[in-house]
């Protein structure tokens, strides 16, 4: 057994066990084996950084290509590359900036809310299999208390770090 790190024996025991589950959820969810069965089960052959711009997308109507690298934390030029081959297949189009014609916006083509539907609903299902056992009060407890977690996550990330420099 390991001896825990300073800043871990001033955190709760409950702390420290989300974030293991959370860990654990992160690393199954995004494990290779499982993107590959998701990917079976829509009949799509995208990866998942592909699914990640497309879900991305269908949150946000219209984005240009640098918002989609700073939110999912990657060069541009990985989203450029991604852009094009999603753009060939017809899932994306680029269309002009209403405020800024130099510039470019992407959206989902019907093909992409198709695709990104489908994906969503297998994962859904995914999730709704999981849990199928668990009550209703406690399906309803667990989204109010994940609901929570991510605007505090949302609001501490946007706290600016003492000492960092601009």
């Amino acid at each position: 057994m390991t001896t825990p790190s300073p800043a871990a024996t001033r955190v709760s025991a409950d702390v420290i066990t989300i974030e293991q589950a959370l860990n654990r959820i992160t690393y199954l969810a995004g494990r290779a084996r499982q993107h590959e069965r998701l990917m079976s089960l829509v009949g799509l052959p995208l990866d998942r950084a592909a699914v990640a711009i497309l879900r991305n997308l269908a949150t946000d109507e219209l984005l240009r290509p640098g918002m989609l690298a700073a939110r999912l934390s990657v060069e541009a030029s990985h989203v450029t590359r991604q852009l094009r081959q999603l753009e060939k297949a017809g899932f994306v189009a680029r269309v002009p900036d209403p405020e800024d014609r130099r510039a470019q916006l992407i959206r989902l083509t019907d093909e992409g809310r198709t695709a990104v539907t489908r994906i969503r609903d297998a994962g859904l299902y995914g999730m709704q299999a999981a849990l199928s056992d668990w009550t209703p009060e406690d399906l309803t407890h667990l989204a109010t208390l994940f609901d929570r977690m991510v605007s505090d996550f949302v609001a501490q990330a946007e706290i600016p770090v003492e000492g960092a420099g601009a």
